[in-house]
């Protein structure tokens, strides 16, 4: 009896804005179409990306239109670019339950596996199927007004809400399962899960989460409050933030991507997510060292627990 393997497909998603991935692109998709992996990518974006010509591949590299199911039916989903284009990845994987693996060609790139520089590795790994699977926290967002639902959105990162005019204050109450913890005026709060502790949670002041804590975070900002400090909840908790309705608008951010008006006397609740995003590891490296080395943090004179 002869078994059939059924055709595999990687969806690659690529900042074409940048050179280096445009270059990339090139070699990940000549990589994987070599070993006979066929290669899915944007319609918009084919046109900027070194695509094979009329030759023995052209069957083996899908275009599609643009939506939620973009991913729908790939085993992976490779994504080339900063952290902008990880989190627009994001948003196809998880609308597909397919694990994405990122290449970071930006600054910092927490959510990327690999570098540039490790893209041959990065196309042996796939190919021979040599990569884990973990999966990672998200957040649901209900933003209600007047007991109204008005607006339903998610995020791998954070969910903030912030003022809407640079010159004036933003006035909100917090509160956490049920029950209020304290108002102030500020910029705005920022709502994050472990994933999301070191972007814009981090540049506010929160902690570090390590990405196996499931717990989630509020972090205000730029507070004008005695008491505002960061806190880090139970995952299963509820957040709210409340824009108080005596004062300005403000504006719902997910992920710094999707954004949503809000009018005074809006609320914004914030829980765990029901689907996840699945990242795929190549590495079994400890977060610690992740966190060493995208911060460029000083170690030197560490010697380590007497053996």
């Amino acid at each position: 009896m002869t078994t059939i393997n059924p055709p595999r497909t990687v969806f690659l998603l690529a900042h074409t804005g940048r050179p280096a991935a445009v270059r990339s692109a090139e070699l990940v998709v000549r990589g994987l179409l070599t070993h006979g992996v066929g290669v899915r990518v944007l319609a918009e974006e084919a046109a900027d990306l070194p695509m094979p010509g009329h030759g023995a591949y052209d069957d083996r590299v899908e275009w599609v239109e643009p939506g939620p199911g973009v991913a729908d039916g790939c085993e992976l989903l490779i994504v080339l670019g900063g952290d902008g284009t990880l989190l627009r990845g994001a948003e196809f994987a998880r609308a597909s339950g397919v694990p994405m693996l990122g290449v970071n060609l930006g600054r910092v790139g927490f959510l990327a596996e690999a570098e540039r520089d490790d893209l041959d590795q990065v196309v042996d790994r796939v190919v021979t199927r040599a990569y884990e699977v973990e999966e990672r926290m998200t957040l649901d967002v209900l933003v209600t007004d007047d007991g109204r639902v008005i607006h339903r959105d998610w995020a791998l990162n954070e969910a903030s809400v912030e003022k809407a005019a640079r010159e004036r204050l933003l006035e909100v109450v917090i509160e956490v399962d049920g029950r209020p913890v304290s108002g102030f005026g500020g910029d705005g709060v920022v709502c994050a899960t472990p994933t999301g502790s070191t972007a814009y949670a981090f540049s506010a002041g929160g902690p570090v989460v390590w990405p196996e804590v499931e717990a989630l975070l509020m972090v205000p900002i730029s507070a004008h409050a005695l008491f505002a400090k960061p806190l880090v909840t139970a995952p299963g908790s509820v957040l709210a933030v409340e824009v108080r309705p005596d004062t300005w608008p403000a504006v719902l951010w997910c992920d710094g991507r999707r954004t949503v008006e809000l009018p005074a006397g809006a609320r914004v609740e914030v829980r765990r997510g029901l689907a996840p995003v699945r990242l795929a590891r190549l590495h079994r490296a400890p977060f610690t060292d992740r966190l060493v080395a995208k911060f460029a943090l000083p170690v030197a004179g560490w010697r380590g627990a007497p053996h």
